[in-house]
């Protein structure tokens, strides 16, 4: 089976995040949405449809013969089970959006029959938090189907249902309380939760990824592979390789990779006056209401920030931004801003790939050309944001 996963519309409405990569790249829940798929499909060959400067790095894989999916869709069991009904030519349509067509080709006319069906369509940013609860539990009973747990060492207290709880080859978990009342929690392998650690379900800590002293989740948080985390975290999607390591609260909030955020930072979940929290987006070109009283910080690859930062309730911060200085910045920070509330200027070109090449060093991986040019392009295409800065 060939499966490729496209971008349609929502791409726009998930900008930052999906600057750098595809749509199904993004975590909700214990996995990206390629990764659900995978589960549901386990032989089957995955690829991306995305916008042409993404796709050296995420490539196509043809087929003469190939399940077009939706990248926005969020996988389930219902779901595949649809999929597997149809016939060539088949396509599933819910409000006129495509979700999958069995056909040579995304563009072909040939569609016989349209099936109902009505799924979950990730379009909008604060759902990757306001899903993740629902979507920690569906993954959860996926990635452990069939496996067998660690069991938990005694120096740890387990609170609620030993089954909720998964812990994998090479993992340490030491001295902390896990409560799987609330949840399930997923320690994947060679993870670890030091000590003193409080921890409620759902909760997912990726590979290679710590929970530093002390720290207190909250639930409804997935951590992704190569993360540190410290402090305070309520309702929070870190994709992977960004650390959040010292104290300082965030919540309500999704983090993309190679961010970090300095010690003692904290972000607003909820305004003084309780009022719907509003939220800058990209494709409309202006801060529009989320529907959520909670809405914490939104921050896009390669994004950073310094010590005793404070991000006001509904912040967006783009791709390739560092952020620090007393008082609070604006709302929206567009990509490749440098400075704080104090004032903004371009963070060049030359200054980013220097930091980058140095944190990918220190996870053994190559800062390379492609990367490179990814990140060149969404300078070229975001330069109408900075404009006030020149």
């Amino acid at each position: 089976m060939n499966i490729i996963l496209f971008d349609d519309l929502s791409r726009g409405q998930l900008l930052p995040l999906t600057f750098t990569r595809p749509v199904a790249e993004i975590r909700i829940g214990m996995l990206s949405i390629k990764e659900k798929w995978h589960y549901y499909f386990p032989s089957a060959q995955i690829s991306y449809l995305t916008e042409s400067y993404l796709q050296e790095k995420f490539p196509i894989q043809q087929d003469p013969q190939t399940i077009w999916i939706n990248a926005s869709a969020i996988p389930s069991i219902e779901l595949k089970n649809t999929i597997l009904s149809l016939k060539q030519g088949e396509a599933i349509l819910d409000d006129s959006k495509i979700l999958l067509k069995n056909a040579e080709a995304l563009n072909s006319e040939t569609i016989d029959t349209q099936v109902n069906f009505s799924y979950d369509y990730l379009n909008a940013l604060p759902q990757i938090f306001s899903w993740n609860d629902k979507e920690c539990r569906k993954d959860f009973e996926l990635i452990t189907q069939d496996k067998k747990s660690l069991p938990l060492n005694v120096s740890n207290t387990l609170i609620g249902s030993p089954d909720q709880l998964f812990i994998e080859e090479g993992a340490i978990v030491n001295a902390s309380i896990l409560n799987t009342s609330s949840g399930p929690i997923y320690i994947a392998k060679d993870a670890e939760v030091m000590e003193g650690c409080m921890i409620r379900g759902p909760f997912y800590l990726g590979e290679h990824s710590q929970t530093k002293m002390g720290t207190k989740i909250y639930g409804a948080t997935s951590i992704g592979q190569h993360c540190k985390v410290g402090g305070e975290l309520n309702n929070v999607v870190i994709f992977g390789f960004s650390n959040k390591a010292h104290d300082g609260f965030l919540g309500n909030a999704v983090i993309g990779e190679w961010c970090n955020i300095g010690a003692d930072s904290n972000n607003s979940n909820l305004k003084n006056n309780y009022a719907e929290v509003k939220l800058w987006n990209y494709q409309s070109n202006n801060f529009r209401k989320t529907g959520l009283q909670f809405c914490g910080l939104i921050m896009g690859d390669h994004a950073k920030c310094g010590i005793n930062t404070m991000f006001n309730t509904g912040t967006v911060v783009g791709v390739a931004s560092n952020v620090f200085g007393s008082g609070f910045p604006r709302n929206f920070i567009p990509d490749f801003s440098w400075g704080g509330a104090h004032g903004m200027e371009v963070y060049q070109l030359n200054k980013v790939f220097e930091v980058a090449q140095k944190v990918y060093e220190r996870r053994g991986l190559e800062f390379n050309e492609q990367e490179k040019n990814i990140l060149l392009n969404i300078f070229e295409s975001t330069k109408d944001y900075r404009k006030s800065y020149e």
